[in-house]
């Protein structure tokens, strides 16, 4: 009975050290008093005579009850995490499973586009060996995690399920292997299926080489001046480009024709800029201002008024003796003034760019300032044309000219961005 005593005592407190002091090294450094007590003895009280703490020991056999409680707990939960992974082991299985017919009694292949179980569209074998590899290494690192769950539990269910998991892993592997001899049988069917491929790859090829050439024969049989360029957009990357920079000019006339129903201002029609001077030659209506010409970053308003939707011909001429010009609206003069950048030519070496306004020398262009509308027939002269001219200019009269600095050709510009070239006839609004 002595001895029976010692070991209970013994006991009681190495399970107070273990869940209360938490360290081995604390264990080495402590002594242990056990002394003998009678049977019929309360073992708190015998131990508070004996100088032990007995409320400690209370509270120490409270703790162990609080522990087997959580512990409790936390095996329902491993059971609870262990079904869980069972019944996904299921699904998996499901997913796996060949899909060469229906599992129930008389079933039928599956057609392409089909669900399957698990709401995936069965597709090609090489789609069902993608989602075996995938599901092969889901399996894998679910069985990494079990036994590290293992480890820190020391779980008998888990170690079950870890066999379960691996048995399951081997089965899906030589499905793998199974599914790639498959395919390498197959291939034969994947050639023909590529040949087939090729051939309608080469009958698109062909096709699109006969429309090329047949818009390249209406190109060829289309005069290169009856086209207008079209900017349905106002934004930042739609323009044309002249493929020349225009020449050193101390007079000079710019025609064409536009047609616009923008709001506010239809933008920039035309700009020239050189290096130093991004305002050197500027065609600019934006915002509620008028429209106005810039040379030399000096303005000049002019009397426009063409945001209707119509075709209307306008033309300006300047001479750097006085800064003298004229503007012309349908063949008729709108405005004159003078002082226009007075003796300043028209510098060479330049970027002239239709649709945008250039802040750099080819480029800056702001959305907010970009021409919205049709624009053609756009010429440019070094000289001023009389008053006849622009008018015969207006009215396609057969003695119009054409501009001897830029002439409005198809082969002259570079168009990007997406505005558009189509056909047009300069006079048909006047018949």
């Amino acid at each position: 009975m002595e001895t029976t005593k010692r070991g209970f005592c013994w006991k009681l407190f190495l399970l107070y050290y273990l869940f209360v002091e938490g360290s081995a090294q604390d264990f080495a450094q402590t002594q242990f008093i056990c002394t003998s007590v009678p049977k019929d003895m309360d073992i708190c009280a015998a131990t508070l005579q004996n100088g032990v703490p007995g409320e400690n020991l209370k509270t120490t056999v409270m703790q162990l009850r609080e522990t087997v409680l959580q512990q409790k707990e936390t095996i329902m939960n491993q059971k609870e995490t262990i079904r869980e992974l069972t019944s996904k082991l299921t699904r998996c299985e499901g997913q796996s499973a060949p899909e060469t017919g229906d599992a129930r009694p008389g079933g039928r292949r599956k057609d392409p586009g089909t669900k399957n179980t698990m709401g995936d569209v069965s597709r090609g074998p090489a789609d069902s060996l993608t989602q075996l590899s995938q599901t092969l290494q889901s399996l894998k690192q679910r069985l990494e995690n079990l036994e590290q769950f293992s480890r820190n539990n020391n779980s008998v269910q888990a170690n079950s399920l870890k066999d379960l998991l691996q048995t399951k892993i081997d089965d899906l592997e030589k499905q793998v292997l199974s599914r790639v001899n498959s395919i390498e049988d197959g291939k034969p069917g994947l050639r023909n299926e590529t040949e087939q491929r090729g051939r309608v790859e080469s009958t698109l090829t062909s096709m699109h080489q006969r429309i090329t050439d047949l818009e390249k024969d209406q190109k060829e049989n289309r005069p290169l001046d009856k086209f207008q360029l079209t900017f349905p957009l106002r934004t930042n990357y739609m323009y044309a480009k002249v493929k020349k920079s225009l020449p050193e000019m101390y007079a000079l006339t710019v025609c064409m024709w536009l047609k616009s129903n923008a709001s506010p201002g239809v933008g920039t029609p035309f700009s020239y800029a050189v290096p130093g001077q991004a305002n050197e030659l500027v065609l600019i209506e934006w915002g509620n201002n008028p429209m106005e010409i810039l040379i030399n970053d000096k303005v000049a308003k002019l009397p426009f008024l063409i945001n209707d939707g119509k075709w209307h011909h306008i033309c300006v001429t300047w001479t750097t003796r006085d800064g003298v010009w004229e503007a012309f609206q349908d063949g008729v003069m709108r405005g004159s003034g003078e002082n226009l950048a007075p003796y300043h030519p028209i510098k060479p070496q330049g970027v002239l760019i239709l649709g945008q306004e250039q802040d750099t020398l080819g480029g800056g262009f702001d959305a907010t300032q970009a021409f919205v509308g049709d624009l053609a027939n756009f010429h440019i002269w070094d000289r001023k044309l009389s008053v006849g001219e622009i008018y015969n200019l207006a009215t396609c009269s057969s003695k119009a000219q054409v501009g001897n600095v830029f002439s409005w050709l198809e082969s002259s510009l570079d168009i990007y961005g997406g505005a558009s070239k189509w056909t047009f006839e300069p006079c048909r609004q006047l018949n």
